[in-house]
């Protein structure tokens, strides 16, 4: 019995390893080679399934909405776009937001709440300098280490703290002066001025002609602000401005005060379009180009709309009048001091970056591809032959002036280069508060709620509180 019982169970296990030889040998995997007709064939490897990357977002605030700005904004997409392609998962964001209100109320809200968009359009001192010594915005000091650009740049002081630290970069320079109807001017026999009295001459002879002398729209304080600025600078000196904030120098000087009074002389005069204070930008440029202001005062970046539009893309503004348009500084004052021929001309405009950005290698990395895009030499002489906006960064001097070929590129070039000094603008010398006092005063001005000595008075009194309290 226990014979049998041992020769059953010798007999399952024999059974049952034959099975499992049968087994395994239909589940092996196809020999490496294979022979045909055609002979030895190799196996494909298995195929690698992609690296899967996680899509993450971030805004780019621009101020290019206006008509005029298209060409700029044509840039930045493109800069966006390649920015897009060099990082992986990114998809950048274009926010625009009309310049005034970007500066004035929606980044001051959104800083003041901890929720900036990463990179975004800003000025230098003050404004951004204040965002930077809170902590919010990036030290972008390393990067453009990293990049080997941060000796190329003409000036960073707008955008270097006190420790040497760069927190912006500016994105191109502008001057501000006169452009004027050359066409005009011939049929009427006029030249234009070279000394301020010539200038005074020729706006009382715009006027009787019954033409609008200069394009205004004061809806928008800093637009009348350009041209009291360099008005100021005529009768006070160009260097006045870099003392206010410090209390070196006063608002209520009375060079100023003189300064101030003659921009309200020529509004009293006429010599801008009435109602100007319920006008926007776009309707200053309007005037000139339809013929109605003879002249408009204006920054370089403006020079976009007369240029004739490169092949394939929609024309310019006003391109038709690309031979017709002149640029000219404001003439020199008698005896004023200082150089008289100084005008402003500055770089106080550019990106900035959030601090939140540091937590985050990717979007830091994006944010470093980004300024790798903008900032170099071939986007800064497309900056200039496309939309008219001056480097702030050191170029090749033979192919700047090879694109300088546009009637109006060449007028504004000849002009420069007449200049013997240049000022900053003076919301870029000046504490915000500051700034938005010299903004309100001036609009009073213009509409007859304040003489030049009120505003001045005004301004100085923001300005004594804004060196009180630091801010």
């Amino acid at each position: 019995m226990k014979k049998s019982l041992l020769l059953l169970m010798t007999l399952v296990i024999v059974l049952t390893m034959g099975l499992a030889g049968c087994g395994s040998k239909s589940a092996d995997p196809p020999p490496a080679n294979t022979q045909g007709s055609e002979g030895t064939k190799e196996a494909e490897p298995p195929k690698e399934e992609p690296e899967k990357v996680e899509p993450f977002e971030m805004t780019i605030r621009h101020t290019q909405v206006a008509e005029s700005s298209k060409n700029r904004l044509k840039i930045l997409q493109d800069v966006a776009k390649k920015t897009e392609e060099e990082v992986p998962g990114l998809t950048l964001k274009l926010d625009g937001v009309q310049d005034a209100v970007n500066r004035n109320e929606k980044l001051r809200g959104e800083m003041a709440a901890g929720n900036p968009p990463e990179i975004f359009d800003t000025f230098g001192r003050f404004d951004a300098y204040l965002y930077y010594k809170e902590g919010k915005m990036l030290d972008i000091t390393p990067i453009i280490e990293e990049l080997g650009i941060k000796d190329k740049f003409f000036d960073l002081k707008s955008w270097t703290s006190d420790d040497g630290k760069v927190y912006g970069l500016p994105v191109g320079g502008s001057a501000e002066a006169f452009f004027y109807n050359k066409e005009y001017f011939e049929q009427k026999g006029l030249k234009v001025p070279t000394t301020f009295e010539e200038l005074e001459e020729l706006l009382a002879k715009i006027k009787a002609d019954g033409k609008v002398p200069i394009a205004a729209a004061s809806q928008a304080s800093w637009v009348p602000l350009m041209m009291t600025n360099q008005l100021w600078a005529r009768y006070a000196g160009p260097e006045i401005t870099a003392g206010f904030a410090s209390g070196k120098t006063k608002w209520d000087d009375p060079n100023m005060i003189k300064a101030w009074a003659k921009h309200k002389e020529w509004v009293d005069k006429g010599y801008f379009k009435k109602g100007e204070l319920a006008l926007d930008y776009a309707d200053m440029t309007t005037q000139f180009t339809t013929g109605e202001a003879v002249m408009m005062f204006e920054g370089t970046w403006r020079s976009s709309i007369f240029k004739k539009a490169e092949e394939g893309q929609e024309p310019n503004m006003a391109e038709d009048m690309r031979d017709k348009v002149g640029f000219f500084n404001m003439p020199p004052l008698a005896g004023g001091p200082g150089d008289q021929t100084a005008l402003m001309q500055d770089m106080n405009n550019g990106y900035g970056f959030s601090a939140e950005v540091a937590k985050d290698e990717r979007k830091l990395n994006a944010v470093k591809a980004f300024i790798k895009n903008l900032y170099n030499e071939e986007m800064q002489l497309r900056g200039f032959k496309e939309d008219g906006v001056l480097p702030s960064m050191k170029v090749d001097e033979q192919k700047y002036q090879e694109l300088a070929t546009e009637p109006i590129m060449k007028e504004i070039t000849g002009t420069l280069s007449k200049v013997q000094s240049s000022f900053n603008a003076f919301d870029a010398l000046v504490q915000p508060s500051v700034r938005t006092e010299v903004e309100t005063q001036i609009q009073k001005l213009i509409g007859g709620q304040a003489t030049a000595e009120d505003a001045l008075a005004a301004i100085q009194k923001a300005q004594d509180v804004a060196i009180e309290t630091g801010q």
